[in-house]
């Protein structure tokens, strides 16, 4: 849930419709849950369109975007702010994914920051 709830702050922050990342589980036991989760995520792709088309943004700034995102993602500093966040959920213990959202949103609003710059 702390995964989902970065790259979803993350995909907003730059621009990036953010229901266009899903995580969900499913048990290899699991198979037709698994088929409903694909199935709704390729339905909502459909309604959002191609990628940038719902953002108003062109493929170049599209590809820009993401790039951004990555390279945030991969730095070191974001990387120790999501471990500390981590550590964080998991003192609290308290899983809900309002609370895991709220902390990691958080404990990484100063790394976050140097993403909107």
């Amino acid at each position: 849930m702390g995964v989902d709830a970065l790259i979803r702050r993350v995909l907003k922050t730059v621009g990036i419709k953010e229901e266009r990342f899903g995580l969900r589980w499913a048990s290899a036991a699991e198979a037709p849950l698994f088929v409903q989760h694909i199935t709704r995520f390729t339905e909502d792709m459909k309604e959002l369109g191609p990628i940038g088309e719902a953002e108003g943004l062109s493929l170049e700034e599209v590809k820009g975007r993401i790039k951004k995102a990555l390279d945030f993602v991969s730095s070191q500093k974001v990387r120790l702010s999501f471990g500390n966040a981590s550590k964080a959920v998991r003192k609290d213990e308290i899983w809900t994914e309002e609370h895991i959202t709220e902390i990691i949103n958080t404990k990484m609003e100063k790394s976050l920051a140097s993403l909107r710059e």
